[in-house]
Parts: C-alpha cells; sequence; structure tokens
C-alpha cells in the first residue's frame, strides 16, 4: 500500500489484534513481492486497487495478483479503492470497505507480552536476498517514541513532516508509531519531492506549518539541482528542526 490514511490503520489494527504485520514498499514488482509473502509465510494481503504517485497511476493490483499466483500461504487479499477504476476481482479477493462496513466500530486489544513480535520489515535486497528484521513490542516502540520526541525535539501541539514511505523502517518509526505514541499530528506524504515541481515540500510546509521536517539525503540530493529558487518561494517560519539521516538541525532562534 502506498502512504495513506488506510495504510496507516491497518498497521494499527494488526498491532491492535496481535496480528504481525509486514508492509512493502508500493514500488516493488510482483517477484520481489512474493519472495518476502513466502519468507514470512503471509496469510492475508490488503493492497489498493491502484495507487497515485507523482502524476502516475500505479497498478499494485495487478502487482499483487501476479505475487500471489506463486504464494501458497495466502488465503485473502482485500482490496481497498484509491481511484475509481474498475479492476478484475479474483476468488481470493474481498472488498475491504465492504468487509469494513460488516464489522463493529469497537475492537478490544490483544494483551502483548513486551517481547512478542510487533512487525517485520524486509531489507531493499539491494545487496544480496532481503532479509525479514523482527522488531518487538515494547522496545521497538520505545526507541520510536523516545527518538521522536528527543532527537527531534518534538513539543506537544506540534505538526510533525516525515516524507518517507512506510514501507520503509523510517516510515514506520516517524510516520506512524513514534509521532502516534507521542500524541502528535503526523504528516502522510504520499507524492515525490519534484511533484508537480520542486517545491512540494516547501509548499507542504507553509500549508500545514510544519514544526519538524524529516526527508531522506537521497531527496535532499535530488533537490539541490534546482537551487533555493523553490525554497525561498515558500514561508518556512513554522519549522523548527530540520531532521535527515545521521543529521538533525535545529533552527530557531536563527532560521537558515
Amino acid at each position: 500500500m502506498p502512504v495513506s490514511p488506510l495504510a496507516v490503520a491497518a498497521m494499527l489494527a494488526c498491532a491492535r489484534i496481535g496480528a504481525v504485520h509486514t508492509v512493502v514498499f508500493a514500488g516493488f514488482s510482483g517477484e520481489a513481492l512474493a519472495g518476502r509473502i513466502n519468507d514470512s509465510e503471509c496469510k492475508a494481503i490488503i493492497t489498493y486497487n491502484q495507487g497515485l504517485r507523482g502524476g502516475r497511476i500505479i497498478e499494485l493490483k495487478k502487482t499483487v495478483d501476479e505475487a500471489v499466483q506463486n504464494c501458497p500461504s495466502v488465503n485473502c487479499v482485500f482490496v481497498a479503492q484509491r481511484t475509481s477504476n474498475k479492476i478484475h476481482l479474483g476468488s481470493k479477493d474481498i472488498l475491504l470497505e465492504e468487509e469494513m462496513a460488516k464489522e463493529s466500530s469497537v475492537c478490544p486489544p490483544e494483551i502483548m507480552d513486551s517481547e512478542d513480535m510487533l512487525f517485520m520489515l524486509y531489507t531493499s535486497g539491494s545487496t544480496g536476498k532481503p532479509k525479514g528484521i523482527v522488531h518487538t513490542q515494547a522496545g521497538y516502540l520505545l526507541y520510536a517514541a523516545l527518538t521522536h520526541k528527543h532527537v527531534f525535539d518534538y513539543k506537544q501541539n506540534d505538526v510533525f513532516g516525515c516524507v518517507a514511505d512506510i514501507g520503509w523502517i523510517t516510515g514506520h518509526s516517524y510516520v506512524v508509531y513514534g509521532p502516534l505514541c507521542n500524541g502528535g499530528t503526523t504528516v502522510l506524504f504520499e507524492s515525490t519531492p519534484v511533484y508537480p515541481d520542486p517545491g512540494r515540500y516547501w509548499e507542504t510546509v507553509e500549508r500545514l506549518k510544519i514544526n519538524q521536517f524529516y526527508c531522506a539525503p537521497t531527496a535532499l540530493r535530488l533537490l539541490l539541482k534546482y537551487g533555493d529558487e523553490y525554497v525561498k518561494k515558500y514561508d518556512r517560519s513554522s519549522l523548527t528542526t530540520l531532521g535527515s539521516d545521521k543529521i538533525s538541525l535545529f533552527l530557531k532562534p536563527v532560521l537558515i
């Protein structure tokens, strides 16, 4: 699933009932998805009919269909609607919105041990076969909450903006679990740094009055090619902290 409120809800729903979730980056191929599904012996998949990224439509359901053909452990595929385009539904497919409408809005949380699994996340596979990394309930959540609060100097009522994809550990920790554990407002970013133009990050900062902004070094290197024009075009006075992997800059009282 791409970055979206429903994707976050799916992660938290799994955590609430004690199910282990494995979020896969929406840009992977069917073969890459199948490898992760088979390794984790996944029983259920949640996806969208399609995704939107940088002005393009991503055929998520088609990718899932390709993967599931080679995944005997999968019992069902829940399909949510991101676009109005119709898709083919197979024998294992269930429309998520219709299924949710049948259920109660109250779901008691499962009592979990501190060392029980919370989620498993796979490495990118760029340096070999993807490896599933296990993160447990208490240790991971404590780490995510403390680093979000102290490394980024988060304060109550701040708006925290991490533009990472939730398919990566940065998105897990600083889009979902860290900010929400601290009662914060978190920003979901579905687009790319240069769509519709290279000022997208800073337009988002101005519009949402973001206080802490966190992005990857690769995104910063990309934006360097476009100079300062798209940065200075927008009001960034709400920012107190700029963060990136291995670096965190505190901006006030002087905004740079």
